[in-house]
C-alpha cells in the first residue's frame, strides 16, 4: 500500500521527467525539440517539392505530437522565423512587429533544400514508436549542421530553463571548420533584428553570463531621432509602449511618435524644443526596452539527461556529430558500391560464359542453384565477396532481353566507372577530416552567400541615471529658513536639475552637507552657498573665507569635495568645532578670483581696505586649515575679479570602443578644454563639423577621418575625387566657420565625387601608386606645400596629373625624398588613356 505523498513525489518525478525530455530541451544530436522534430518528419514524409498547406501539415504531425493543434502551429511558424529548413509562402507574421501568423488554412510551407540536404536519411535514421503507438518516428534525425545555433531555443521545464541564442550561418560553417582543424574559434550571436550587442560577459552561452543588446538609433535632426532596430525578442509595439511610459513618468521628454516600420524598422521620435538627442537616447537606453539584457543558460539533453554546458561544447559536439554521420554514408555508398561490382562481375561471368545454358536440363530448383554455383567457382577468385545463395538467385532472375542484349564493352565501363567510384570513397573515408570540411564549404558556397552579420558587436558604455536623466526640475531654496525643494515655489530659485542630483550646502556656522534634492527637505538655517554637487568633480574648487573662533583669526583656502558620505555634516576644516564663513563662491571651472577684503573700523591695523587674489594659494583637500587672512575682524568681503582658470581647463579623454567622450581618464587623451574651447571632426565623407564637449554624444569614429581639439590655426589638407571631371583634385585650406553642430561638405557634390584622404600635418607629401603604359606599377611622391597654397574651404583645389589607375594614396612627412619631380611627370596620351576613374572601379584605398 502506497501513502499519497509516494504517489506525488512519483508523479511529479515522471512529469518533470516527461516535460524536460519530451517537450522543452532540444536534443544535442540533431538540436530539435520533440515538437519540432516531428514537424520535420511530417513535412519530409509529405514532400514533393510543393507547397502544403499549414493546416494540412499540422494535422499530419498530430499522428506524431499528442499536445494538439495549437501547439503544433507555434513551433511551425516559429521554425519559419528563426531557420533555413522552412521555404512558406504566405503570411507567417513578423518578429519585429509582433504581428501573428494568418491562419494555417491561408499560409503554405515546404522543407527547404537547405533542410533536405543536412537532415534526412532514412538509413542513418532510428525509429520507435509514436504515442499510440501507431506510427513510428524519429529518435533524432540524422542532423549535419549545428542547427540549435544557428536558430537558438528558449525552453522551460520543470525546475529548469534553456535559453541558446541564435548564431551566424557563416561564422558557424568557419568555426566548425576551424574545429576540425584544431584550431582556436568564437562564435557571437546574431539577430536577424539587426542593432547592436555587448558580449563582454557572454561566457560562452553558460549559465551566469550576460548580453545587452540595443536598437540602432539615428539622430536625423535636433529635434528628431529615427530607431532603426529592435532588440531580440521585443517587438515594434512593446519598444513604443516602453518609450510612452518612459516618457509618462519623466524619464524622457519627446514630443510625439511614430512608427514608420515596413520593411525596415523606422520608429521616429520628434522632440521638443531645447531637449539634446544625445541626452535622449542615453535616456531610451537606460529607461526603455531600446536596451535589454539576455541570460543565457545553454542546457541541452545529452544521453537523455539535461545537461549544462556552453556553446563551444555544443558546437564541437555538432561538428563531431556531423563526421561520424558522413562517415556512416560513406560507407553505406561503399558497401553500395561494392555490391554493385559484385553482381554486375557475377552478370559478366554468367553472360561470357554461358552458365546460363547449363541449367536448360535441370529437373528441379535445388538442382540449378548447384549447376550454377558449381560453374561459379572456377571464377571466385576474380570476386571481392563470397558468393551466397541470393547471389545465385539475383542471377536466375536476369530477363532475357538482357542476356540476349549484352554488351561487354558496356560491362567494363560500368565495371571501371565502379571502381574509381569506389576509390574515390575509401579515399574520402581515409580522409574524413578533409572530406568533412570539403562538405562545410560546400553547404557555406550554395546557402551562405548572403547570410552575413547583421549584429554589430560594441562595447557599450555604462549610462548613469544622472547622466540621462532629464534636468527637468526647478530647485529653490529658503536661504535664511533652510529649506530646499521643488516645491518651494514662492522661494529664491536656485537652479534646474534631475530628480536625482544631490546638492551641497554650506552654512554660516562653518559645516556643510550634500543631501539628495527632494520635493521640500531642511538643510539648515542660515545657508551661505547652495549649488548641485557631483561626484569626483576635481574642477569645482570652493573658495572661502572663514572665522576661526578660537584663535579668532580668518582663514582663506581653496578645496575641492570629490568624495562624501550623503547626508553628514561636516565642519569647514578639519579640528574647528567653531567656526563662521564670511565669504564662499563655487566655481565650476576652477576658477580664480580676487576679493576686496574690508575691515571693521575699529581694527588697529593701518590699511583697513586691500585686495587679495585667491590665484595666489594652492588648491589643497578639504580638511586643509588653510592660510591666514588676517588677524583683525572683517567687515565685509566683496568679489573685484573673476580670474582665470587655475587647472587650465578640464582634460577629455575618447573612448574609442563606444565612441563618447569622458573626463575619467578612459581611452586616449583628445586635449585640455576651456569652457570655450571646440572639437573638430572630419568625416569620411567629406564633412566637418565644429561641437562643444558632450559626453552624452556618441561618435561612429568608423565614420571619422580626423578627431582633434580645434585649433583656428588648424590645416587640412584634403585629396578628393571630382566626377564631373574624372580627376583627383588636392586642397588645403582653414576652418572659416565659427557655427557648432552643423555639418559643412568641403568636397564636390557632383555626381561620381567622393572624399578620398585628408591630413592635419602641416607640410605633408602626398604618395599614390600608378601604373605605365607597359603596366608596371610605379610610386610617385608629391610635396603638397610645393603643389598648392591654401585656399577657400569651398576650393576644389589644383588637379593632381591624370595617370593610370591611380591608388593607394597615403599622407606621409614631408621629410622622406621625392623620387620624382611634379614638372618630370610624362603626361598619358590621349590614344593611350583609359577612363580609369569612372566608377571608381579600378579606385583602391586604404
Amino acid at each position: 500500500m502506497k501513502y499519497l505523498d509516494k504517489f506525488y513525489q512519483e508523479w511529479y518525478l515522471d512529469y518533470a521527467s516527461y516535460v524536460i525530455l519530451e517537450r522543452a530541451v532540444p536534443k544535442i544530436e540533431d538540436g530539435l525539440k520533440p515538437v519540432q522534430r516531428r514537424i520535420l518528419h511530417s513535412m519530409f514524409e509529405m514532400h514533393d517539392n510543393r507547397f502544403h498547406k499549414v493546416a494540412n501539415i499540422i494535422g499530419h504531425s498530430m499522428k506524431y505530437h499528442p499536445h494538439g493543434d495549437a501547439s503544433i502551429g507555434d513551433a511551425l511558424v516559429n521554425l519559419t522565423h528563426r531557420s533555413m529548413l522552412i521555404e512558406t509562402q504566405g503570411n507567417f507574421g513578423d518578429i519585429r512587429t509582433g504581428d501573428k501568423a494568418a491562419a494555417p488554412r491561408y499560409i503554405e510551407a515546404k522543407l527547404s533544400n537547405f533542410a533536405i540536404d543536412i537532415s534526412f536519411n532514412k538509413r542513418l535514421t532510428n525509429f520507435q514508436d509514436s504515442y499510440d503507438g501507431r506510427n513510428k518516428e524519429p529518435i533524432v534525425l540524422p542532423m549535419k549542421f549545428p542547427i540549435l545555433l544557428l536558430n537558438g531555443v528558449d525552453g522551460i521545464a520543470v525546475g529548469l530553463s534553456t535559453k541558446i541564442l541564435p548564431h551566424n550561418f557563416q561564422e558557424l560553417i568557419k568555426a566548425s571548420i576551424s574545429i576540425l582543424n584544431e584550431k582556436t574559434f568564437r562564435i557571437l550571436p546574431d539577430f536577424d533584428n539587426g542593432g547592436f550587442i555587448d558580449v563582454d560577459d557572454y561566457k560562452m552561452g553558460k549559465k551566469g553570463g550576460k548580453v545587452r543588446l540595443r536598437s540602432d538609433i539615428e539622430i536625423s535632426s535636433k529635434d528628431q531621432i529615427i530607431i532603426k532596430s529592435v532588440p531580440y525578442s521585443v517587438s515594434t509595439g512593446s519598444l513604443i509602449d516602453s518609450i510612452l511610459k518612459a516618457n509618462d513618468n519623466g524619464k524622457i521628454k519627446i514630443k510625439n511618435i511614430e512608427d514608420n516600420t515596413a520593411e525596415e524598422v523606422n520608429i521616429t521620435i520628434n522632440l521638443p524644443k531645447g531637449i539634446s538627442p544625445n541626452k535622449t537616447i542615453d535616456g531610451l537606453y537606460l529607461f526603455t526596452q531600446c536596451e535589454i539584457s539576455i541570460s543565457p543558460n545553454c542546457c541541452v539533453i545529452k544521453d537523455n539527461k539535461p545537461v549544462f554546458t556552453n556553446i563551444n561544447e555544443v558546437l564541437t559536439d555538432s561538428v563531431y556529430e556531423t563526421r561520424d554521420l558522413l562517415m556512416r554514408e560513406l560507407e553505406l555508398e561503399k558497401s553500395d558500391l561494392e555490391q554493385k561490382w559484385h553482381l554486375l562481375s557475377l552478370e559478366k561471368i554468367f553472360i561470357e560464359k554461358k552458365i546460363y545454358r547449363l541449367i536448360e536440363n535441370a529437373s528441379d530448383w535445388p538442382e540449378v542453384i548447384d549447376i550454377i554455383k558449381n560453374a561459379l567457382e572456377p571464377f571466385l577468385d576474380q570476386l571481392k565477396k563470397s558468393l551466397t545463395e541470393n547471389d545465385i538467385i539475383y542471377l536466375t532472375e536476369l530477363k532475357i532481353k538482357k542476356i540476349s542484349r549484352y554488351d561487354v564493352d558496356k560491362t567494363k565501363d560500368k565495371l571501371f566507372s565502379l571502381e574509381n567510384n569506389l576509390e574515390e570513397v575509401v579515399n574520402d573515408i581515409t580522409h574524413i577530416k578533409e572530406y568533412t570540411i570539403r562538405f562545410f564549404e560546400k553547404i557555406l558556397e550554395k546557402y551562405g552567400k548572403n547570410k552575413f552579420r547583421k549584429t554589430k558587436i560594441e562595447k557599450f558604455d555604462t549610462i548613469k541615471v544622472k547622466q540621462a536623466a532629464l534636468t527637468n526640475k526647478k530647485l529653490y531654496i529658503d536661504y535664511e529658513q533652510g529649506f530646499c525643494g521643488f516645491s518651494l515655489k514662492s522661494c529664491e530659485l536656485l537652479c534646474e536639475c534631475s530628480e536625482f542630483d544631490d546638492i551641497i550646502v554650506f552654512r554660516k556656522d562653518g559645516s556643510y552637507l550634500v543631501t539628495k534634492v527632494d520635493e521640500k527637505k531642511f538643510v539648515g538655517k542660515d545657508i551661505m552657498y547652495a549649488g548641485l554637487w557631483k561626484k569626483k568633480d576635481r574642477h569645482m574648487i570652493y573658495n572661502v573665507v572663514y572665522l576661526n573662533n578660537s584663535d579668532k583669526k580668518s582663514y582663506i583656502k581653496r578645496f575641492s569635495i570629490e568624495s562624501i558620505i550623503r547626508d553628514k555634516i561636516y565642519p569647514i576644516a578639519k579640528n574647528i568645532d567653531q567656526s563662521k564663513i564670511l565669504y564662499i563662491t563655487g566655481n565650476p571651472n576652477s576658477e580664480s578670483e580676487t576679493i576686496k577684503v574690508n575691515l571693521h573700523f575699529k581694527a588697529k591695523a593701518k590699511i583697513k581696505e586691500y585686495e587679495y587674489d585667491f590665484g595666489e594659494i594652492l588648491i589643497k583637500n578639504r580638511l586643509s586649515k588653510g592660510n591666514i587672512l588676517t588677524k583683525y575682524p572683517i567687515r565685509k568681503i566683496t568679489q573685484s575679479e573673476i580670474g582665470s582658470s587655475t587647472f587650465g581647463g578640464k582634460k577629455v579623454w575618447l573612448e574609442r570602443d563606444i565612441g563618447k567622450l569622458n573626463y575619467d581618464e578612459r581611452g586616449d587623451l583628445v586635449g585640455r578644454f576651456e569652457v570655450d574651447d571646440k572639437l573638430l571632426i572630419i568625416y569620411k565623407t567629406g564633412d566637418y563639423e565644429l561641437t562643444t564637449i558632450d559626453l552624452n554624444r556618441r561618435f561612429n569614429l568608423s565614420d571619422v577621418e580626423i578627431f582633434k581639439k580645434f585649433d583656428n590655426n588648424d590645416l587640412i589638407t584634403c585629396l578628393h575625387y571630382i566626377g564631373a571631371k574624372k580627376s583627383y583634385y588636392l586642397k588645403r585650406f582653414k576652418i572659416e566657420t565659427n557655427l557648432v553642430d552643423r555639418m559643412f561638405s568641403f568636397v564636390d557634390e557632383s555626381r561620381g565625387s567622393k572624399f578620398i584622404k585628408a591630413t592635419i600635418n602641416q607640410n605633408p607629401s602626398l604618395k599614390f601608386s600608378y601604373r605605365v603604359k607597359n603596366g608596371e606599377k610605379k610610386e610617385k611622391l608629391i610635396s603638397v606645400i610645393d603643389f598648392i597654397d591654401i585656399k577657400g574651404w569651398k576650393a576644389s583645389g589644383n588637379k593632381l596629373p591624370t595617370m593610370m589607375r591611380m591608388s593607394g594614396f597615403k599622407f606621409i612627412d614631408v621629410e622622406q625624398t621625392i623620387d620624382e619631380p611634379i614638372q618630370e611627370t610624362e603626361p598619358v596620351k590621349e590614344s593611350d588613356k583609359k577612363d580609369y576613374n569612372d566608377n571608381n572601379k579600378d579606385l583602391t584605398l586604404f
